[in-house]
Order: C-alpha cells, then structure tokens, then sequence
C-alpha cells in the first residue's frame, strides 16, 4: 500500500508520486506517515522530508508550509522545496557558512530574526544533501 505524495510550492508542483513512507518535520518535532495513518494537519517548520519508496529513501529540504492527510493522500504546501539532488553541494555548504557568520555579527531584534532564519534554510539545505549521500551509502 502507498500514499499519493504532493509536494506545492506556490509557483509549482514541486513533487507528485506515490511514496510508502515520509518523515516529516513539524513544528513539535519530527512525525512519520504511513499508510492508513489518521488524518492529519499539522504546520511545517523549516527543515528536511524523508521519502521511501521501494526500500530507497530520497530527501527535500522543506522551507515550512502545512502538510495535510486524510485518505492516504498527503497535500504538501510549502514556502519553497528543494530535492536534495538539485542542491549544488558547495553552494549549500557556503551559504550555511555565511549565515553561520551573520549570525555571530547580527545587531538588533529584527536582524537577529532574519539571520535565525537564513541559518535554518541553509541548515535545511545541507541536511537534505548530507542525509541523502549517507543513505546512499546504506
């Protein structure tokens, strides 16, 4: 049995396929769907999705959204979503530096918002691309 996965970002479908397991990452923490899971709706924090299909799992990083389940159908609307294969390893690596950088330089209330952010998208971002090669390796 599957669940019919998809993934909206406001200017495109992201993703659309048939997937046996997500792990997702809410704002109370991390939830896995399965199947026949109850429905659901739940807020999405900035972060990665794990996907399995046929034994193999591939990774997206997630820039927050809501997720909603009910009859194995799992509707995914999100801010912006990358697939770990299109994140260009380097890039993701500089930009997680550089935000790690902002954040030791910040000054005020609203920058000290914005750089918490950026670190989380670039974290999100090099956690999908790392997850992926090390369950690759699996």
């Amino acid at each position: 049995m599957t669940l019919n996965l998809r993934v909206m970002a406001p200017n495109r479908t992201v993703r659309n396929s048939e997937v046996q397991e997500i792990i997702l990452s809410t704002n109370s923490g991390q939830i896995g769907v399965l199947p026949n899971h109850a429905p659901l709706l739940t807020a999405l924090d900035i972060g990665i999705m794990k996907v399995r299909l046929n034994g193999q799992w591939s990774t997206m990083a997630l820039m927050g959204g809501f997720a909603m389940m009910d009859d194995n159908q799992i509707t995914i609307l999100v801010n912006e979503a990358e697939e770990a294969t299109e994140i260009d390893p380097e890039e993701a690596r500089e930009a997680f530096q550089k935000a790690q950088t902002d954040l030791a330089r910040v000054e005020g209330r609203k920058q000290t918002i914005e750089a918490n952010l950026a670190s989380k998208r670039a974290k999100a971002r090099l956690e999908a691309i790392n997850t992926t090669f090390s369950s690759a390796s699996n």
